[in-house]
């Protein structure tokens, strides 16, 4: 007897999803790549090291992707931690790059361990909707300001790609992101802003490291690595999971994704969660009318990871020849619906009103204490407020 879940996968994609997925992709790295090549080379990565890390990172984004949105029919979204990559930019030069690697598979080992034992899944549940959402709108606001700030750049790519979405929505809302992507590409082409003559066909070619350990690598990388994965990425991507309405089993998703970090950590792979800004893209209305049919645009990234994984020099050369402006106003338009979905969902409960607007301002403000960034604050002083104002 076949499975009929191929079958069913099939029927509930569609070409929204497909170009979500794609979104997803080249938001994702565009946005923040060149922070892994300089953590690569931080610890003493050259070229080869540089290429396996991205194929450690698109094959651990992509297996994640695609199994767990397969496994449990929801738009799970993996990402790299940006700012664990940060963070080893400035404080794990002196280290070898065996000892990076073994910091790597602790950190990984410790995410699944936290996963697993359900520690983290019920930390998470005592977070309010409003409070979520609110922390979802800070996240995602500077991605709508983007687009108008992008008009003092590039104000006829700007423009236009606006006005097509806008049209788009009015006739053809399923694909308004499909045709705003189209018109900025032939825009961009046209004015000559596409810089393909980078681009190479080239495949990328795991290289393994031995891990090993010291006491500086545990308290100077691991240790921060985990701590800053947990909250400033797991923590707002469990927030936006909850914010669009999606109840995902989380201490299997963070379990497992703490698993595929382990096993590719050698490679490169230095960490692995839960994406929150990209995620969104994959959840809101333009991918499909039906959000239980939403979880295909989170496959179809997972597919275009691989294909990083595969030819990640060349896929970062394809990114890179794709102007900021028109990356940023595509992003900004993507995250619209779910911006406004998400302010309106945190300001709908009158007496925990204020807590979420609290939450919202802190997170967009971009607070960063301890190396911590401004989603995880935001939700902890919107805890704070509202249990300081709960009678």
């Amino acid at each position: 007897m076949t499975d009929p879940a191929p079958r069913s996968f099939f029927r509930d994609l569609s070409l929204p999803a497909i170009v979500a997925g794609f979104i997803t992709v080249l938001v994702g790295f565009a946005s923040s790549a060149v922070i892994v090549f300089q953590a690569a080379q931080a610890v003493g990565g050259g070229q080869a090291e540089i290429a396996s890390w991205m194929w450690a990172l698109g094959m651990g984004m992509g297996v994640t992707c695609i199994g767990l949105s397969l496994r449990y029919r929801v738009p799970v979204v993996t990402a790299w931690s940006t700012p664990g990559a940060a963070m080893l930019v400035v404080g794990a030069t002196t280290l070898p790059m065996s000892d990076a690697i073994g910091a790597f598979v602790l950190a990984a080992v410790m995410g699944a361990l936290a996963g697993f034992s359900g520690v983290f899944e019920k930390a998470m549940r005592r977070i309010p909707v409003s409070l979520a959402s609110g922390m979802l709108a800070g996240v995602l606001l500077r991605f709508g300001l983007d687009v108008f700030v992008s008009v003092q750049a590039q104000p006829l790519l700007v423009l236009l790609m606006f006005a097509t979405y806008l049209l788009g929505r009015r006739w053809l809302p399923r694909y308004a992101v499909i045709a705003t992507l189209l018109v900025g590409v032939a825009v961009a082409a046209g004015k000559g802003l596409m810089q393909m003559e980078q681009v190479q066909l080239q495949m990328a070619l795991p290289v393994f490291t031995l891990p090993t350990l010291s006491w500086a690598a545990v308290f100077g990388i691991a240790l921060p690595l985990f701590i800053v994965t947990m909250a400033s990425q797991n923590v707002p991507g469990v927030a936006v999971l909850k914010a669009s309405g999606y109840d995902a089993p989380v201490s299997p998703v963070i379990g497992w994704i703490g698993v595929v970090n382990t096993a590719l950590a050698p490679f490169g792979g230095y960490a692995l969660n839960l994406a929150a800004i990209t995620a969104a893209i994959c959840m809101g209305r333009d991918v499909h009318e039906d959000p239980a049919r939403r979880y295909t645009a989170a496959v179809s990234a997972g597919v275009f990871y691989l294909v990083i994984g595969l030819f990640g020099a060349t896929v970062a050369a394809v990114f890179a020849a794709f102007p900021k402006e028109l990356i940023a106003t595509l992003a900004g338009i993507a995250l619209l619906g779910t911006i406004g979905n998400s302010l309106a969902a945190a300001m709908r409960e009158e007496a925990e009103r204020e807590p979420a607007l609290v939450t919202f301002l802190v997170t967009a403000s971009g607070l960063s204490l301890a190396g911590i960034g401004s989603a995880f604050w935001g939700l902890v002083a919107g805890v704070i407020t509202l249990l300081a104002l709960r009678r």
